[in-house]
């Protein structure tokens, strides 16, 4: 979600060579589950990268922290939703691409990395 990282570019690829999903702090939700099932099974995509990146807001605060500076700023009460904010994102890191790699609705076989982005340097670090 962050406008500051160009997958595409962290990766050495050009537009047209692979599908980003993007949301905030780059984790595996059930929507992310859907749209690769639909990408392995109906669109031939075979890797999978998932890539948090250092310097993220959801994981520079908990949960209520959030929903509060939502509030203050706008006075709408987000409580209702999930923001999933991330403590330890190498925990996150690894329980997302364990989650990829066991959803049973997706292709045996799928390559899965997991790798996170340091956006002063520039590097993917890769993690699992």
């Amino acid at each position: 979600m962050d406008s500051r990282i160009e997958p595409l570019k962290v990766v050495g690829m050009k537009g047209g060579d692979a599908k980003i999903l993007r949301n905030a702090g780059a984790r595996v939700t059930e929507d992310v589950l859907r749209t690769l099932v639909l990408a392995t099974h109906l669109l031939g995509v075979k890797r999978v990268l998932v890539m948090p990146h250092t310097d993220c807001r959801m994981a520079s605060a908990d949960e209520p922290t959030i929903h509060q500076t939502i509030f203050d700023a706008s006075g709408i009460d987000t409580r209702s939703i999930e923001i999933r904010t991330v403590s330890d994102q190498l925990a996150a890191l690894k329980t997302d691409v364990t989650r990829i790699l066991t959803y049973p609705l997706l292709p045996q076989g799928i390559e899965v990395m997991g790798a996170i982005y340091d956006v002063k340097s520039g590097k993917l670090e890769k993690i699992v």
